[in-house]
């Protein structure tokens, strides 16, 4: 436990911040409890204890029912996982209502049963980013204060499942790994000689990942006959799954399988209650509905329509590379058909998320056919051993990374990442042309597997189509071709951007790189190593990224700027802040490096 101010010092200042998005109760609430939470004393020894001792001494509940609550967070928030929480609810009511949410108090093992606070079974929530649902759940039931519950995706409260908010597990994200905890654990008891079963909350889409697969042969092959798998099952993972979880397979696997009523918690409740207490392990399919993935705010009738993101106009650019080029395409993607804009604009095989299985099915098609992968930093992550194989196996593959502001940064830096797998080349295209340009270069390379980094992100393009050199270097600046600059500053990507409205007042020198390792012309170096100094501008790790890179291979008097530390899931405006990334920010650095060089703006 990190201490009481710690741990009000983690939640004042973004809930102070969230007050214009109240209503005057729900303000005048959190204004209590943070007054109480100063008040209050050193007596609570985990963070779940502290919040229940502020709630009780504002024991006023603004609502009592925890849909309501979850719809609050996510309004507050404006953005997250509802329909997700909103699914599981019920379940996550049953949990509560059979004491298998663990209490505030202290955690202790008892050697004999190896559970933990009385429950009667041990809880792994595998579908980690319906944490929400518990918060909601815990603030009806008098645990939990309003206060933090403002707070999240907002430097608060976070979205997905940890120890420190009252969870048996803890999970970076929700891909099948909280199955592999929970097996784990069933292992673990059982080898031990204990009886106490392990609950498992997991998402049908979920399923589909390879760790799941892998963890449930297991489970069956080791005799793991105290293991329930309780599914949330609304044939959605992002989006609408081939098919409907099988039970004959759950079932051969896991002993038997139930089918409830999942929109009803007192039918959850009856049937999870019915596997605890007879023998065995088995699966509960709960049968619930589920509308869009992400929340969305209502949009402002009078309002202008909002810009899309660049990533959502992949569909149309891989329909325009086709009938241009004549080329057949084979498009697979994980459950991201709608955040690459496919739908309608190409056939695409949806794998669920079975990301492992999108590159596989691309190793043995004929090749002159364009292999498209459309993924996820938060999902290639899982499936790099079978990206290799397909980096060196493959004739015409083609990788749409996504990239997501909320899971980016830092040395495991995803962009930096795939740069270092065999016969890869990582691009990241800011306009129309330049995806083009990357497409039409693959064809001509076609042992070499081309990354595009596609930026979820809403930009105007920049003022030139970027296309002239993809692998090496363009001048934004207008007027700067052939001059001899005393500076300049040199980004990659999506920095692109950001730089040319930071720069669109001070005209530095300014020179964009769609090729995370761009291949500079001699003269070109020479210009830049005459240059008094230079800023590199990244949105990605600068550890082992583009601007390390340009000065160690081409020993420029540069300084690198970008993400230096990991990104924690928040609005993507308050990561350009909190990264200096900001065109307000990044204008104070350009100007510094006008006057007195690179050294001055680091």
């Amino acid at each position: 436990m990190a201490g009481r101010t710690t741990l009000l010092d983690r939640f004042e200042q973004p809930a102070r911040a969230a007050l214009a998005r109240l209503t005057p109760d729900e303000a005048a609430v959190v204004e209590r409890e943070l007054a109480a939470w100063r008040r209050a004393g050193e007596r609570a020894t985990t963070a779940l204890a502290e919040l229940t001792d502020v709630a009780r001494a504002v024991p006023e509940r603004l609502y009592h029912d925890s849909a309501r609550v979850l719809l609050r967070m996510h309004e507050i928030a404006g953005s997250g996982n509802y329909q997700s929480c909103l699914s599981s609810l019920p379940t996550v009511r049953a949990c509560f209502d059979l004491g298998l949410v663990p209490d505030a108090g202290d955690r202790s093992e008892d050697a004999e049963s190896g559970g933990f606070d009385g429950a009667p079974a041990e809880l792994v929530v595998g579908r980690g980013h319906i944490a929400p649902s518990f918060y909601a759940e815990r603030y009806v039931r008098g645990t939990f204060p309003f206060a933090p519950l403002t707070t999240l995706h907002r430097d608060g409260l976070t979205g997905v499942v940890h120890r420190d908010w009252g969870f048996r597990n803890t999970m970076r994200y929700s891909l099948g790994v909280g199955v592999a905890q929970a097996v784990s654990l069933a292992w673990d008891l059982r080898r031990r000689g204990l009886t106490r079963k392990v609950v498992c909350l997991a998402g049908d889409g979920e399923l589909h990942e390879g760790v799941t697969f892998e963890c449930l042969r297991f489970a069956h092959e080791a005799g793991l006959d105290n293991l329930i798998l309780v599914v949330d099952s609304n044939v959605k993972g992002i989006e609408p799954l081939r098919a409907p979880v099988s039970r004959e397979y759950l079932s051969h696997y896991l002993g038997r399988a139930r089918d409830v009523d999942g929109q009803n918690s007192q039918a959850v409740a009856t049937g999870l209650r019915d596997m605890l207490e007879a023998s065995g392990g088995g699966a509960l399919l709960c049968a619930t509905r589920k509308e869009g993935h992400s929340f969305k705010p209502p949009a402002d009738p009078a309002a202008p329509p909002p810009r899309a993101s660049f990533a959502t106009t992949s569909g149309r650019l891989l329909a325009d590379f086709q009938e241009e080029t004549g080329r057949p395409l084979a498009v697979f993607t994980g459950d991201m058909a709608a955040r690459f804009g496919l739908a309608g604009a190409v056939p695409y095989e949806n794998v669920g998320l079975a990301e492992t299985l999108s590159l596989g099915l691309t190793l043995s098609l004929p090749d002159d056919t364009v292999k498209v992968v459309a993924t996820d930093a938060m999902y290639y992550m899982d499936s790099l051993s079978m990206l290799t194989e397909a980096t060196t196996s493959t004739r015409h593959l083609l990788v749409l990374a996504g990239r997501s502001w909320g899971a980016w940064g830092g040395a495991a830096n995803a962009v930096n990442l795939l740069d270092q797998i065999m016969r890869t080349k990582v691009y990241e295209p800011v306009t129309a042309a330049e995806f083009r340009a990357c497409a039409e270069r693959q064809l001509a390379d076609s042992a070499t597997a081309h990354v595009l980094s596609m930026v979820d992100a809403r930009f105007a393009e920049p003022g030139r189509d970027c296309s002239a050199d993809v692998d090496g270097a363009e001048w934004i600046t207008p007027g700067v071709d052939h001059a001899e600059p005393d500076c300049a500053v040199i980004s990659f990507g999506y920095a692109t951007v950001l730089v040319e409205e930071a720069n669109r007042d001070l005209g530095l020198p300014h020179l964009h790189c769609a090729a995370l390792r761009p291949d500079l012309a001699p003269a070109l170096i020479e210009r830049l190593r005459r240059c008094r100094s230079i800023l590199s501008v990244e949105y990605n790790g600068v550890s082992g990224g583009f601007g390390e890179g340009l000065r160690a291979r081409y020993l420029l008097p540069l300084t690198p700027h970008g993400v230096s530390g990991d990104i924690v899931n928040c609005v993507h405006d308050k990561q350009l802040s909190r990264h200096g990334m900001a065109p307000d920010q990044l204008a104070e650095r350009l100007l510094a490096l006008r006057e007195n060089g690179a050294a001055a703006s680091c």
